[in-house]
């Protein structure tokens, strides 16, 4: 399938916002359709033993693009606390703020047994099953971004690709769906009676192709459904192709869940097997019978040839894949590397294929971790500097040879990692980009205010509604320090970033998907600044005009004339970061401490009349004096001369306003290894601990919750999480891995394990924050610190006081991209009805860890 069809229709979704997106998406039909993976209809699981033919839909419009940590959500806040509500046709639920009644309405399926109408746009779907005693079913559902089942929430199926299967056990008697509408207007949902408790499902493989000049074991993924209420231990998974079986052992699965593990393939050295193959795999149990198996098609191929390549992920221990459009030289020395990054909805090997072979270097694309994934921000920057590192270690190409470019939401990806990663390309290619998701997202609602009143009333958007959406409000103290730890993502904010290496910005004339008005004021601000940059407006180009909109001659020629500078060779440079954790680095320098945490921190160092450092928001750094030829022997930082051994790394930081020599700083301090944000602890290898010696509804809850963690993480992520009962966890078999905790101090055991010494306490009914306490079952929080035992790990926690804050911390946004999250946000039930501003508090540790060293605000 064409980029063309992929880009021009779909991509549309990122400028509508709530039903307008909805709108955008329904004309281009449905988005697997268009990059290759066809929804799944057919039941290959089990036998069909229910189709919902009937529901209740309750439209609730939004105008407003929900990227808030704290989303409103008063449907889902109204099943989750009254426990006992079932909504009947015609049912009042609220009364809008245009002052319409806001009615439950029966809805039926339509010829293909989907819920499919245009109002379904922006709306609750409840659906309802009466089932004749207690059974284990998979819930399989499409179109939906979230469900609640029963009161526990589980992760939606919002792309439509008929992924999502969801083990679980009926209650005898009313079993109650409520399903919040994802992407598209329509919803299918079915109960499926699983063929076997433990099986395989082909729906969302991970898949390398066969190299037959590569002599490799191989890596890829499948995920595997278990529907006993048993852990599944020690199983293996064998495959075979062409004669050759490899082993390998699986992860441990929790009860009622799906889980994407690894598996291994043999490679196949014989040319003449160049083609599709077949490949077996079993599932084996730990006495070694075959529980299931399946024959899966997979590509043998020449390394010369575009293909797709797998690694293992040190995020999550997943199997992730990227694509590779190989130079056309098959003797190349010295070559180049070129990283190409996708836009939304577009698969890797489709970006890959864009590309014709350069007879000068490799192009790889990645993945972002998913076609939409996270543009390119949180999991899809560390899915990008993965690939990079296992390309470079594979092509060896020329270190001084690495540039980067990409497409749409791949433009708005070169734009964001070569502002946060200046020196490690040569030069950058945005095409058809935007610099700033967020700006983005909000620039159709400004653009409406130039539209006609016939052109809004094309969208239903009324005066009122057009003045509710644009209103400004002045957000709270609060609102403001949840922003800033998105800094680092404030790509603007790093603009000087680009002296780093030239920019070649390709946009079209008449792009109306990313408005050309965003490159020409790109244009205007690298202008003002910038010595090498290069400007190109294609005639009369849309969005995507063919591949040579991202496969541009004039591009790769000016990577051709374009190297990274050697260290010695720098006479002067800047580097602006918004978080060391995220980007600390450029050339010899490093950016460790801030004294402000998330605002930007920035450095400019010259060489041209003695070593001079004049820094912003720097709190401790470090010069790597060994990488310069110079005979200094001092540095001036800002006004501080200071000596220096100029064949060492120097730490220098900053006390009382002076700066002074110091020692390394001690890893258990804040620093690029560990520096905070909550998001930070979903990497490292994480594994979930849940909460077993609470009340039974705790058990559950707690389970259930990190349960919905993961299967958010392989929905967004193509992900895999360990998850692990308390009574299991141990410092020592987890070592240096992070930790998510879920549960209290109260009915968590490895609480105490990870915890003790935190200045943040959470047990039943009471929250003590370093000293203050709040009485309560309503309390939720969120909070990071570092893993005491590890110099590298850290462990997040979800975590609550009762009933209530367990329910009010129901929605994992922090797997979300686009949204922002401190190190400790504490909050009450009240987040579901008002949102942000009912957040308690929200702020940063300090350099130390600390509370008292900390940036924190109260409500």
């Amino acid at each position: 399938m064409h980029l063309a069809k992929i880009k021009i229709r779909i991509i549309l979704l990122f400028l509508m916002i709530g039903s307008l997106t909805a709108i955008a998406q329904q004309r281009t039909g449905n988005i697997v359709e268009y990059f290759g993976k066809e929804k799944v209809n057919d039941i290959k699981e089990g036998k069909l033993l229910h189709v919902f033919k009937t529901g209740l839909a309750l439209k609730i419009q939004n105008f407003r693009f929900n990227s808030s940590a704290f989303p409103k959500d008063q449907v889902f806040r109204r099943f989750l606390m009254q426990a006992n509500y079932e909504p009947e046709n015609d049912d009042v639920f609220d009364i809008d703020f245009l002052g319409n009644e806001l009615k439950w309405k029966t809805i039926k399926t339509d010829t293909t047994n989907s819920f499919n109408d245009r109002n379904l746009r922006s709306s609750y779907v409840y659906l309802s099953y009466n089932s004749k005693s207690e059974q284990t079913v998979l819930f399989e559902a499409s179109g939906h971004s979230l469900v609640l089942i029963n009161g526990l929430p589980h992760e939606g199926d919002h792309y439509d690709f008929g992924w999502n299967l969801i083990p679980l056990k009926l209650k005898k008697g009313l079993n109650k769906f409520v399903l919040k509408v994802g992407r598209f207007p329509r919803i299918r949902a079915r109960l499926i009676e699983p063929q076997a408790n433990i099986q395989f499902t082909t729906r969302d493989v991970t898949l390398p192709d066969i190299l037959v000049e590569e002599d490799n074991t191989y890596l890829g993924a499948i995920r595997v459904i278990n529907t006993s209420e048993d852990w599944v231990e020690n199983f293996t998974i064998s495959s075979e192709i062409s004669g050759k079986t490899s082993i390998h052992n699986i992860p441990n699965i929790p009860p009622l869940s799906v889980q994407k593990v690894p598996f291994k393939i043999a490679s196949i050295l014989d040319e003449n097997q160049i083609g599709k193959a077949d490949l077996k795999l079993s599932l084996n149990s730990n006495n070694g019978a075959i529980i299931n198996s399946k024959t899966i098609p997979i590509q043998i191929k020449s390394k010369h040839k575009h293909h797709k390549r797998t690694l293992k992920s040190n995020i999550d221990g997943s199997i992730q894949y990227y694509s590779v459009a190989p130079s056309s030289n098959k003797n190349l020395e010295d070559s180049a590397l070129f990283l190409s990054v996708h836009g939304a909805s577009v698969e890797a090997v489709n970006q890959a294929n864009a590309y014709k072979k350069k007879d000068w270097g490799n192009l790889i694309a990645p993945t972002n971790r998913r076609p939409f994934g996270f543009a390119w921000e949180d999991w899809g920057r560390l899915d990008a500097l993965e690939v990079l590192a296992d390309a470079k270690s594979i092509y060896k190409p020329n270190s001084k040879k690495i540039y980067l470019t990409g497409h749409s939401m791949g433009g708005h990806g070169t734009w964001y990692l070569g502002a946060t990663y200046p020196d490690k390309f040569a030069a950058i290619a945005p095409c058809a980009g935007y610099p700033d998701l967020l700006l983005y997202r909000d620039g159709f609602t400004k653009r409406m205010l130039n539209m006609s009143e016939d052109q809004l009333k094309r969208f239903g958007i009324t005066p009122k509604i057009l003045e509710r959406m644009t209103e400004k409000r002045e957000p709270t103290a609060i609102e403001n320090i949840i922003h800033r730890a998105g800094t680092p993502s404030r790509t603007l904010q790093l603009i000087r970033n680009y002296l780093h290496h030239g920019v070649y910005v390709l946009h079209g004339e008449i792009d109306n998907v990313v408005p050309t008005y965003i490159a020409r004021d790109m244009r205007e601000r690298l202008g003002k600044f910038h010595p090498d940059f290069t400007y190109y407006e294609y005639p009369e180009g849309t969005h995507w005009y063919g591949n040579h909109s991202v496969d541009w001659d004039p591009i790769f020629n000016f990577f051709k004339q374009r190297t990274i500078k050697d260290d010695d060779d720098i006479k002067t440079f800047e580097f602006f970061t918004g978080s060391p954790g995220v980007s600390a680095s450029s050339h010899f320098i490093t950016i460790h401490q801030q004294e402000k945490p998330f605002f930007t921190s920035s450095f400019k160092f010259s060489k041209e009349d003695g070593y001079q450092l004049t820094t912003d928001n720097v709190a401790l750094i470090e010069v790597d004096f060994s990488a310069l030829k110079d005979a200094n022997t001092s540095i001036k930082i800002d006004d501080t001369s200071l000596n220096i051994q100029n064949d060492k790394k120097v730490f220098f930081k900053k006390v009382n306003d002076i700066w002074q020599v110091t020692s390394s700083p001690s890893l258990k301090e804040k620093g690029p290894h560990r520096s905070g944000g909550f998001k930070d602890a979903f990497n490292n290898n994480v594994v979930f601990v849940y909460a077993t010696n609470g009340t039974p509804t705790e058990n559950v809850w707690y389970y259930n919750r990190a349960r919905f963690d993961a299967e958010t993480f392989w929905y967004r992520a193509n992900g895999y999480i360990d998850i692990v009962k308390d009574v299991d966890f141990s410092l020592k078999k987890y070592a240096d891995r992070n930790v998510v905790i879920y549960g209290n101090a109260d009915n968590n055991k490895a609480w105490n394990m990870l915890l003790k010494d935190c200045p943040i306490q959470v047990k039943d009914y009471g929250v003590n924050f370093n000293g203050k306490t709040l009485f309560g079952n309503q309390w939720g929080m969120y909070f990071v610190v570092p893993r005491k035992d590890s110099d590298k790990a850290s462990v997040g926690v979800v975590t609550a006081t009762g009933s209530k804050g367990m329910k009010a911390a129901y929605m994992n946004h922090y797997l979300v991209n686009g949204t922002t999250f401190p190190d400790v946000l504490l909050f009450d039930d009240e987040v579901l009805q008002n949102g942000m501003p009912a957040v308690k508090c929200a702020g940063f540790f300090g350099n130390n860890w600390s509370v008292d060293t900390g940036d924190f605000v109260w409500r």
